[in-house]
């Protein structure tokens, strides 16, 4: 090829996961942004304990590290559990740092070679039907951006782009989404999906160590204390895993929509959400049905709540919250009522993508503000608010506090101000995720500040059990697993009082 044609290859963004050779597989998981998908303080680093743990493990059977009698599904305690809400109400979705022997085994066991081959063929038959497409598969990125930005791209371009593309060929779009459907997953289902329910239930085959199917599901089982329902939440190695059962699914949706004879439909998914298109909204009433009673027979249902009908594709395309977004974006210069627009937003949109972009767009328009502001304090106690009403947005939350902290007219203020901030966060359950930002704030001006998230007592250097590891008994396994060891101690020293865009946001808040 001429180095002129060469120049002309366009050049990948991302690389879907089933592109992946088994080896580039096994890297991509044992990755610390693989292994745990949700934001912390940078100075949070995994690659290094799993690497150590992979280096360990390589080869060898996980039970050869442990005691006598005893198996890791013993306690219940295994991995470390930090709770995030969904609704902004009541509906709280447990994230967890899994163990790391027990993630970077199952890596392992997946990614052997024979193992990553059936796995991908199984994928290829998910996909047989282009009338069901996924567009959740976790993707590698191949530029500066990180795989989770590049993942969530690929849903804008995938799911929400294609969505309003169907409007020129389908006048009806039904929405539905499954209820708590990691917490639902029945594990022994994982099985059914890799290699058939016929052969999975055989009796010969249900403890069939050759299966992939059965070597994932009692991982799954060791991580939950021996349950058969639900997998862990917070990382990618876990969305992959619900994509096998979900693309399953999918066949069996297939199935039972051809039995109905239904030719004229398009169905889009990104993991738990579907988007049903058709021109007879009869059909897609009977395919939402067909959808229901498929996910029962896999421990999963519907949300009724959820489901929506409507012959106005190109709106319900674009959620609401985003909608609105868009409408709201000619913000007044005032900041303080800029402020209270995102407040009265985040009212009506709780926890949502859009009241994320919301405060992005706040933080990049004080980001050089030099100050001091007369409206400091007032500010503050209106960004407080909002986070005190949508737990998803703690980590922007933190940034932007970092920075009115800093524009206070009067500095002494500051920790007086922090401990009233840090009293009314009291009131809220299940704050170890926020205690982790705060922590990432008041260290830089008080590191005598104690919290009671063990990750922060990790930061402050104090003893603190991350994961329960009394079921192992090589003494090098342990050493690898000391919680210190998840700490860039060159990122700690530095201490920068103010958390920049980049720690928090994926994106430029306008770019999608």
């Amino acid at each position: 090829m001429s180095a002129k044609k060469a120049k002309e290859q366009p050049v990948e963004k991302s690389i879907p996961i089933l592109k992946l050779s088994h080896g580039e597989a096994r890297l991509f998981f044992l990755k610390g942004t693989s292994y745990c998908n949700f934001d912390l303080p940078p100075y949070f680093v995994f690659d290094a304990t799993l690497g150590k743990v992979s280096n360990l493990l390589l080869g060898k059977d996980l039970k050869s590290f442990c005691k006598p009698n005893t198996s890791p599904r013993d306690f219940d305690d295994l991995n470390h559990t930090l709770f995030h809400n969904k609704d902004g109400k009541f509906a709280w979705r447990p994230l967890q740092l899994i163990h790391p022997a027990l993630y970077v085994s199952l890596v392992h066991a997946i990614t052997e070679k024979a193992a990553w081959k059936a796995i991908c063929d199984r994928f290829k038959d998910f996909g047989k039907n282009k009338r069901i497409v996924c567009a959740s598969l976790p993707v590698r990125s191949e530029t500066a951006q990180s795989d989770r930005a590049e993942q969530i791209f690929h849903w804008w371009e995938d799911l929400e782009q294609r969505s309003i593309e169907m409007s020129l060929e389908y006048e009806h779009l039904a929405h539905t989404d499954i209820t708590d459907c990691y917490s639902s997953i029945y594990t022994h289902s994982i099985v059914w999906a890799i290699h058939g329910l016929v052969e999975a239930k055989k009796k010969a085959n249900r403890t069939n160590s050759s299966f992939i199917g059965n070597v994932i599901d009692l991982h799954l089982q060791d991580m939950s204390y021996g349950q058969t329902n639900g997998i862990p939440q917070g990382s990618v190695l876990m969305d992959f895993i619900a994509e096998i059962v979900l693309g399953y699914a999918d066949t069996l949706i297939t199935t039972e929509i051809k039995a109905a004879k239904i030719l004229d439909y398009q169905i889009l998914r990104y993991r738990d959400d579907y988007r049903i298109f058709v021109n007879n909204p009869a059909q897609g009433s009977e395919i939402v049905k067909i959808i229901s009673q498929v996910l029962i027979g896999l421990g999963l249902k519907l949300s009724s709540a959820k489901t929506k009908f409507t012959n106005s594709v190109i709106k319900e395309s674009i959620k609401s919250d985003k909608m609105d977004w868009i409408k709201g974006r000619a913000f007044d210069r005032n900041l303080q009522k800029h402020l209270l627009w995102i407040h009265d937003f985040g009212l009506t949109h709780p926890n949502s993508g859009s009241l994320m972009r919301a405060l992005s767009a706040f933080h990049r328009r004080i980001e050089n503000i030099k100050g001091p502001l007369k409206n400091a304090v007032p500010m503050i106690a209106i960004l407080v608010d909002i986070a005190f009403q949508n737990p998803k947005i703690y980590p922007l939350a933190g940034a932007i506090l970092s920075k009115l902290l800093t524009l206070l007219e009067d500095p002494r203020q500051k920790p007086k101000l922090f401990a009233k901030i840090r009293k009314r966060f009291k009131r809220v359950p299940n704050t170890g995720h926020l205690q982790i930002w705060l922590q990432r704030i008041s260290r830089t001006f008080d590191e005598s500040l104690t919290y009671e998230e063990p990750l922060c007592k990790v930061v402050s250097g104090k003893n603190a059990s991350i994961w329960n590891s009394s079921w192992i008994n090589s003494a090098q396994l342990k050493a690898a697993l000391q919680p210190k060891k998840i700490l860039d101690q060159k990122v700690m020293k530095e201490k920068k009082p103010v958390i920049s865009p980049n720690e928090v946001e994926l994106f430029d808040p306008y770019s999608t």
